[in-house]
């Protein structure tokens, strides 16, 4: 729990001496009583309850006092609350690998049909882009809400040669965020994206081309998982055999505060029989995924049949229909004082009401 005015919790030193106060109360009745006949104080105490009730209105009283003046130092709490408007982009591998049969029917039909049952049970405040990659990576769907255009973009999908996850990763980025302008033709074209020169050299000459792009102003880097306006879902079932390191592609994600949950699909064992006279085994690339899902403050999971990639997918539309955040939760505790108080009136009036019948026996 974090507070906004933290010199507020000083005040919570007051508990202790409205403790002793009460003490003091109490051990100053017991002298006054003292000072009465025997008849008058058994009588009096006759019409008393149990001793411990006596206590329990002053300590309702006291913990509300506790409560409010914790709320005075405005506490704030991560609580779990229905998320906002949001975008979710699932970039999606259809390199030749998704033919592997190790998942029934194979690979690709499977996560076309596990990506449609998604897509139709998430809430009506998420929108969706589809971002495809394998030698290259292109935008299959724009952002949507229409579920009938995204599910007819996954049926186009094509399988192609080649597994470009950074490519996939830096276009899924861009459509999510394009007010932060990614040189996609510089990071997806070039060897050496967003300027990173190991040497620390200026090429052969130092010289610039005419034709070279100015170099736009860089943004601060924001906090890794900051962002709330939406998501990145990268799906793949190998490893990257061409375009940018999908770890620089990573960082450049987290750089602008956005998650990139990573699922790997397929088992260890996977093969395409008979592609092109060649049969050969697929892996998934287990190790670059949980790098990128780490660097980016998201979650990596593995999928190694249809039934474990619907269970991703429904824990992830979870995810992105309730979201963990911090709140202030000021009214809340509050809220709780005033009914302690409340609870407290009322065991007073059920526990020591005087009755007129009873005053008036008590005054004879």
């Amino acid at each position: 729990m974090q507070f906004i005015h933290t010199h507020m919790l000083w005040s919570l030193l007051l508990l202790p001496l409205l403790v002793a106060a009460y003490v003091w109360l109490l051990r100053r009745k017991r002298q006054q009583v003292v000072v009465f006949s025997g008849v008058s104080w058994i009588l009096q105490n006759m019409a008393l309850p149990s001793p411990w009730r006596r206590h329990v209105p002053p300590a309702l009283i006291g913990l509300a006092v506790a409560l409010l003046l914790l709320a005075s130092a405005r506490p704030m709490a991560r609580v779990t609350l229905p998320a906002d408007y949001m975008t979710l982009i699932m970039a999606m591998d259809v390199s030749r690998s998704m033919l592997a049969e190790d998942v029934d029917p194979s690979r690709i039909k499977a996560a076309q049909k596990a990506a449609k049952e998604f897509l139709q049970d998430l809430p009506r405040n998420v929108r969706v882009g589809i971002v495809s990659f394998a030698g290259n990576a292109q935008v299959v769907q724009h952002v949507s809400q229409d579920k009938e255009e995204l599910v007819a973009a996954i049926d186009r999908f094509q399988l192609q040669r080649g597994t470009a996850t950074g490519s996939g990763l830096l276009l899924a980025l861009s459509t999510l965020r394009p007010e932060a302008a990614i040189d996609l033709e510089a990071a997806l074209y070039t060897p050496n994206p967003f300027g990173y020169n190991p040497q620390g050299n200026q090429g052969s000459g130092g010289a610039q081309s005419l034709d070279a792009k100015p170099k736009p102003a860089e943004r601060p880097p924001e906090p890794p998982g900051s962002y709330k306006g939406g998501a990145i879902v990268l799906l793949t079932d190998g490893r990257r055999t061409t375009g940018p390191d999908p770890l620089v592609a990573a960082q450049k994600a987290a750089d602008l505060g956005v998650r990139v949950y990573t699922v790997g699909f397929g088992t260890p064992n996977g093969f395409i029989p008979g592609y092109e006279g060649y049969s050969f085994f697929t892996q998934v690339d287990e190790e670059t995924l949980k790098r990128i899902a780490k660097i980016t403050e998201a979650d990596y999971f593995k999928a190694g049949s249809a039934d474990d990639l619907k269970q991703v997918y429904k824990h992830l539309s979870t995810q992105f229909t309730l979201e963990k955040r911090d709140t202030e939760i000021t009214a809340l505790l509050s809220g709780l004082a005033l009914l302690l108080v409340l609870l407290a009136i009322f065991l007073s009036a059920l526990w020591f009401k005087i009755t007129p019948q009873n005053s008036f026996k008590s005054a004879t």
